[in-house]
């Protein structure tokens, strides 16, 4: 199983639309902390989609790539982990 890949490897137009979902979502520095807190862990995902949920936020992927950010309420693909 992949590693999540760090902020810096991501592909510039990958990291621009998680930018603007962080802003569209209304992503707290609070919450960004705990994401940055659980991706300093190096957690392993699944090769296919999947979502890890903060309570307050959703982080949406699909292998080592975060894809998108989710509202709290609002439904994911693939496996939770």
């Amino acid at each position: 199983m992949p590693q999540i890949e760090s902020w810096s490897r991501l592909p510039a137009a990958l990291r621009e639309h998680l930018v603007e979902r962080m802003r569209d979502r209304r992503i707290t520095i609070a919450d960004l902390n705990q994401l940055r807190l659980w991706i300093e862990t190096k957690p392993t995902v699944p090769e296919g989609p999947w979502y890890k949920d903060f309570g307050t936020f959703k982080l949406c992927g699909e292998g080592k790539y975060p894809k998108t950010f989710l509202l709290a309420g609002q439904p994911a693909k693939g496996q939770e982990l």
